[in-house]
């Protein structure tokens, strides 16, 4: 089987993530093409040859065009912050590397066009870190969905809440500056609507409202000066899909006391699910028309009939957890470089869920539906 060499961008929380996938693919999903961990890159010399280190990568450095630019380096992952991304992914793929870019794709949605014409024009594999729809029973939600288990789709309600920046005196990060694009609406909000387009399509029009809630934060760790916020805080979007049912949904990293509140849920004239990160190995379904005393939603726990569940555990009910959704999108990655079919998300997917994101923030200033 080809081998394939790995280089990470960043070793922070995503680049911790991508190296304990690149790490474990293999293991699960045999006939991929071989990771072999080549190259990691942090702004800091010291910083790159602890992860290096840590995850076993055979190099390290704190130049990432070096990184690059290594012909030992076939496949590049960028996590750094997304002003970054465009420069990197650009001169990753001028140079023939297939590329995996967290999300969102760029700050802007003109960029985020560029990279993905770029990309296409080269024929470059392309992935972007939307892992939670590699859930095994988010891949149930859609196939009884598209085979008409729950009937006529009437309405979608979904919501990313988290509280990270809940505390008014957290001092300002780079997730706040506007240079890198709007707030949560990008940062939270462009998972849910990915989850709502990998469930039920194509979004055609938004009606938008985001709203900013803490105006100004601490400049930096302990200081007294204080920077104002200019991105929002809270978005609240309601959806028309092309299908033709409607939807809402919420983004919001000042919901106090939710760590990770991202779900679902979707009602048809035959039935309904919800799904919930927070429990994320359980998808709950309603069937219409049951026997009154036996009304209710049934808990369907994740198992080995769930592919790929299988690979990772050959018993029922004992749970994947997060790294296992981001090693199913690696492992998925590094199989389409080998020949697999494309399993996605890919640059031209995070450019549509762009579309839906940039059209919430100009519905919002225009008060208005706005379409693709």
């Amino acid at each position: 089987m080809k081998e394939l060499g790995i280089g990470i961008i960043g070793t922070g929380f995503m680049g911790k993530a991508h190296a304990f996938a690149y790490r474990a693919a293999l293991a699960a999903f045999p006939e991929i093409p071989t990771p072999r961990l080549r190259m990691i890159a942090d702004v800091t010399a010291e910083a790159a040859a602890k992860a290096a280190h840590q995850y076993g990568f055979e190099a390290s450095t704190s130049d990432w065009k070096a990184l690059i630019a290594d012909p030992q380096v076939d496949v590049v992952s960028i996590t750094t912050p997304n002003t970054f991304h465009k420069e990197m992914t650009l001169a990753a793929i001028a140079a023939g590397k297939h590329v995996h870019c967290e999300k969102p794709l760029a700050p802007t949605l003109s960029d985020s066009e560029e990279m993905v014409r770029a990309a296409e024009a080269k024929g470059i594999i392309t992935q972007v870190g939307y892992n939670y729809i590699k859930n095994p029973l988010l891949k149930l939600a859609r196939e009884m969905i598209e085979v008409g288990e729950l009937g006529e789709i009437y309405n979608f309600r979904g919501q990313h809440a988290e509280d990270y920046m809940s505390n008014p005196e957290n001092p300002y990060t780079w997730r706040l500056d506007p240079v890198g694009g709007p707030g949560v609406i990008a940062d939270l909000g462009s998972h849910i609507i990915g989850m709502a387009r990998f469930l039920l399509g194509p979004v055609t029009e938004v009606m938008a409202d985001v709203e900013t809630i803490v105006k100004s934060r601490p400049s930096g760790p302990g200081a007294k000066e204080r920077t104002p916020v200019l991105v929002d805080d809270i978005a609240r979007l309601m959806l028309r899909f092309g299908r033709g049912c409607g939807g809402m949904i919420e983004a919001n990293w000042v919901a106090t006391g939710r760590k990770m509140h991202l779900g679902f849920e979707v009602h048809g004239s035959k039935g309904g699910i919800h799904w919930n990160a927070e429990h994320m190995n359980e998808l709950h379904y309603y069937k219409a028309g049951r026997e009154p005393r036996h009304m209710g939603f049934a808990t369907l726990e994740a198992g080995p009939q769930h592919h790929p569940y299988g690979r990772f555990c050959v018993a029922p009910g004992h749970q994947l957890g997060f790294n296992d959704m981001k090693t199913i999108e690696i492992a998925e990655f590094l199989g389409a470089i080998g020949g697999a079919p494309k399993a996605g998300p890919d640059f031209r997917e995070a450019f549509e869920i762009q579309k839906v994101v940039e059209a919430g923030i100009r519905s919002s200033k225009e008060k208005k539906w706005v379409g693709m």
